[in-house]
């Protein structure tokens, strides 16, 4: 917690005021069953993917509410609503990140403040390298996907550019899905 107050008071003394956040960290130590996850994943999964997001928010949040508002936009994940096998504990965390997202939205929205989340599907990232080289994943997951592509991190950082913007001033509460039209069209197969 320390580090994160020590962020916020080098924002407030460089800057005097905080418009935007976007929370975008995620880990995933543990790929396997629910049955066989250890502590030390849960711990590490939840402290990074929640407590981070959290606390971030909150800090973010108080400053915004003294200058008059601001936006949070926390990027959470597609297996937030639609869980994916081996991935128990981080799809865990990601549909945390929905609720928290409509809870700040919810106590915030009187400030001024609008929080939503995105929920990206395989984007081409350091963070899912291990999937999208995987040639046989990509063939049975690119089939689902009804763009017949994953996403690029620009189509992605398009989404939370408009969610920070005023073009969006209206819109507080949402997990937005971008994933190709993967999850209307039942990407819950794999």
């Amino acid at each position: 917690m320390t580090q994160i107050g020590d962020l916020f008071a080098q924002v407030r003394a460089r800057f005097a005021k905080l418009d935007i956040l976007v929370n975008n960290a995620a880990t995933n130590p543990f790929f396997g069953e629910v049955l066989t996850a250890d502590e030390r994943a849960w711990d590490k999964t939840c402290s990074v993917n929640l407590k981070g997001y959290f606390f971030l928010s909150q800090y973010a949040a108080r400053m915004m509410k003294e200058q008059g508002g601001g936006a949070i936009v926390n990027v959470a994940s597609v297996n937030g609503i639609k869980p994916a096998p081996f991935q128990g504990i981080y799809s865990i965390t990601k549909a945390g990140v929905i609720a928290m997202t409509k809870s700040f939205a919810k106590e915030l929205a009187g400030f001024n403040i609008r929080v939503n989340a995105l929920l990206p599907g395989i984007t081409d990232t350091k963070f899912s390298a291990v999937m999208v080289q995987n040639a046989e994943f990509m063939q049975a997951v690119l089939p689902m996907i009804p763009m017949g592509r994953i996403s690029d991190p620009s189509e992605i950082a398009q989404l939370v550019l408009f969610l920070a913007s005023d073009a969006a001033s209206f819109i507080t509460g949402q997990a937005i899905v971008i994933d190709g039209g993967g999850f209307v069209a039942g990407a819950d197969q794999l």
